[in-house]
């Protein structure tokens, strides 16, 4: 597994904190992705926690908080925090982690389903952002988790379509379903 950059004792010295501690969190993003697909580079740990866990991390120094989201480096290595406070994020560590072994201890990890309802939440966010390269990132990873799985995208709108506007829900529908069909044109040109 390739995380870049990151210097993986500090990784693995921070899972450990967040094990001796009993902070349930839950790992995703670019890290959670390359547990179920190949070929993704990052620099940083995305976890979803909640907000009273923050304080028990000192060690952690955070540099940008809001209500939903903070940010902080750990020796060297960046963690961007998803807080519970958000309905999608609490619902992702409640309904959608498994416990796998990464890096050689066991953590909780985000599924399949709980990582495309992240990508696919933030998606319109992105778009309206203006920010192309996450936009592009972010619907690759999309792309490739549906490759490889196969998950049942109408249930994971459903569900994403209850944390977000209606304009929000039409817009991605709509990116989802050119996603799709991207993939089926490259199993359909492959044979698969």
């Amino acid at each position: 597994m390739n995380l870049g950059h990151s210097p993986v004792e500090a990784v693995k010295r921070l899972f450990a904190l967040l094990a001796a501690r009993e902070i349930d969190y839950v790992l995703v993003g670019g890290i959670a992705l390359l547990y179920y697909v190949e070929g993704r580079n990052t620099e940083d740990l995305d976890l979803v926690l909640a907000v009273k866990d923050l304080d028990k991390l000192p060690e952690v120094e955070i540099v940008e908080r809001d209500v939903y989201f903070a940010r902080g480096e750990f020796e060297g290595v960046r963690v961007d925090f998803l807080l519970t406070n958000n309905p999608l994020f609490r619902r992702v560590q409640e309904e959608y982690a498994t416990r796998v072994q990464f890096l050689e201890q066991e953590v909780s990890l985000g599924t399949v389903e709980g990582l495309l309802l992240l990508k696919m939440y933030a998606l319109p966010s992105l778009y309206r952002q203006g920010d192309f390269g996450r936009v592009s990132l972010y619907e690759n990873d999309i792309a490739a988790l549906v490759y490889k799985y196969e998950p049942d995208m109408e249930r994971l709108l459903d569900v994403v379509g209850e944390y977000i506007g209606e304009g929000d829900r039409a817009s991605l529908r709509n990116i989802v379903a050119e996603i799709r069909e991207r993939v089926r044109r490259f199993k359909e040109e492959r044979g698969a």
